[in-house]
């Protein structure tokens, strides 16, 4: 690595410590030549996951909007905040797990109501209610007949 002060071309790790829930590490460095300490920070690059929307147009993933849509299902609901944010990080790890630059935003909602069934049977029927748009109450009945039937097995 190159010194900031005197751009001498070696360095050497004075220092390491995780930082940012271990996704990254903060080095102090001295320049072998002047003696100049100095901060890097060193962070996997990930690529960039892009959302597919069912009008054709495409988004950056967000955590952000996937768990507010899991806080508004789960509103007045006894599910604690620490499990839709696993849920949510759970989505994002195997969403980068396939390894597609882009998903379908069908698919990352689909990965929601998987887990969202298990989670809380009330939920699961608000967030399947928006998402799947019921266009009229049988819609709504055949679904919930469905989540009884699951139930069963």
């Amino acid at each position: 690595m190159k010194c900031p002060a005197c751009q001498h071309n070696g360095t050497r790790v004075v220092d390491s410590r995780p930082v940012d829930e271990s996704k990254a590490i903060r080095r102090r460095r001295e320049c072998e030549d002047c003696g100049y300490r100095f901060t890097t920070f060193e962070k996997v690059e990930e690529m960039p996951l892009i959302v597919v929307k069912k009008d054709g147009s495409r988004e950056e993933f967000s955590r952000e909007k996937v768990l507010r849509g899991l806080i508004r299902a789960c509103e007045k609901r006894p599910v604690p905040l620490d499990v839709l944010e696993e849920v949510v990080f759970s989505i994002e790890k195997e969403l980068r797990r396939q390894g597609n630059a882009e998903v379908k935003s069908e698919d990352v909602g689909e990965m929601v109501m998987e887990r969202l069934v298990e989670i809380d049977d009330v939920a699961y029927v608000r967030f399947a209610s928006v998402y799947r748009q019921f266009k009229d109450i049988n819609v709504f009945i055949d679904e919930l007949k469905d989540l009884l039937k699951k139930e069963d097995d």
